[in-house]
């Protein structure tokens, strides 16, 4: 009784297991992942971007301007960023102390004067009793060193006076030549010393880009370098400019290079003062290929590696030699095939022969190129 009922629940069973078997679909194909993808072409301008330099746009002739004597600061007559001409007053002291100096020696000044009258009516009379023979020579010798000594003191106090009258004119601090007020150090009401600055002036004319160039880099820039630079309010346009003068020495807590870039035929107009900007500059040892730092991976043997697409469409692994690093990308020495697609993001999520399909920042498809050929440095 058991057995044939055992026998009957194996068949049912079988039979089912059969039919299961018999529905099921083959092995549906694996579905191709999309992969950002970086077709950045090999040259100086990509690897250009692994040596961006942050800077600021000044103007190449700045001045600091001070008063030549000191006082206290009554008037402040314009601003930081304030447009001034040759000549239009800035600012101004409290002229009472030197405008009483300079009345001191106009009043020493008209009393050398009458003193220098009275010598010389002295001199001729004693001239005119010498030739009567009425006084002694050594008497008239006498009055014409006491002439000759008050012309001397006569003009000593001319001097002073000249002197006092260009203090007291200096309580004006006027614009030397036209430009833009950069910034303002003094306010009114401070006392302010000799050559202590209040403003500093950014004439018209040629503009710049400010820079720090790292020390452990500073071989690699000279003089005339060529450069271009990027203002950060116009993304994407660049502007050819040069390097025109090198710091002979670093500074001492931020171990760079004070530089200055030359923006060649950029008028003042073009660039304002102040701006942010960022200075590519291409390097000869960095010359190549350059990649976004989110390529980047690490090979089975710990090495730098980046993930490419092959011309058969699957995803592959490449040991590279990288240079420096730059903010957003670096330079790939050695080991990426010319025209090779790099993954740019996501590679950590792949395996060697995945199928994938490449797509730019715009989801577009892209159709991988077969690389050329090259040794294969895989790991």
């Amino acid at each position: 009784m058991n057995a044939p009922r055992f026998l009957f629940r194996t068949a049912v069973l079988a039979a089912a297991l059969l039919t299961a078997a018999c529905g099921r679909d083959p092995a549906a194909p694996e579905t191709p992942r999309p992969v950002l993808v970086d077709p950045a072409p090999a040259g100086a301008a990509a690897a250009a971007v692994a040596v961006a330099l942050p800077g600021e746009i000044r103007a190449r002739e700045e001045s600091p301007l001070s008063f030549r004597v000191g006082g206290q600061l009554v008037r402040r007559h314009v601003d930081a960023g304030a447009a001034v001409r040759r000549g239009q007053v800035l600012a101004e002291l409290d002229p009472g102390d030197l405008r009483l100096q300079a009345q001191s020696a106009q009043a020493q000044y008209g009393a050398a004067e009458a003193e220098l009258v009275r010598a010389r009516a002295e001199q001729a009379r004693y001239a005119e009793l010498a030739r009567e023979q009425l006084v002694s020579a050594s008497a008239l010798e006498a009055q014409t060193t006491a002439l000759r000594a008050a012309e001397g003191q006569a003009r000593a106090a001319r001097a002073q006076l000249d002197v006092a009258r260009n203090q007291s004119g200096y309580t004006e601090l006027r614009a030397p030549e036209d430009g833009v007020i950069a910034s303002r150090e003094a306010e009114a009401g401070q006392v302010v010393g000799a050559g202590q600055t209040v403003y500093v002036l950014a004439a018209d004319g040629a503009r710049e880009v400010a820079i720090a160039l790292p020390e452990a880099r500073i071989r690699e820039f000279s003089l005339g370098q060529p450069v271009e630079v990027e203002l950060w309010s116009a993304p994407g346009r660049r502007l050819p400019g040069r390097i025109r003068e090198i710091a002979p020495a670093a500074d001492a807590q931020a171990r760079t290079y004070a530089a200055r870039v030359a923006l060649d035929g950029a008028a003042p107009g073009e660039v304002e003062l102040g701006q942010s900007a960022r200075v590519y500059l291409p390097q000869g040892a960095n010359a190549g290929r350059s990649v976004p730092l989110s390529a980047v991976q690490r090979g089975e043997d710990g090495a730098p590696a980046v993930w490419v697409v092959a011309g058969d469409g699957t995803a592959q692994p490449r040991a590279v030699v990288l240079g420096d690093y730059g903010e957003e990308r670096v330079p790939v020495r050695s080991g990426l095939p010319d025209g090779a697609l790099v993954i740019a993001a996501g590679a950590h999520l792949l395996r060697p022969g995945q199928r994938v399909t490449p797509v730019d920042r715009d989801n577009r498809p892209i159709e991988p190129d077969a690389p050329k050929p090259g040794p294969d440095t895989s790991p």
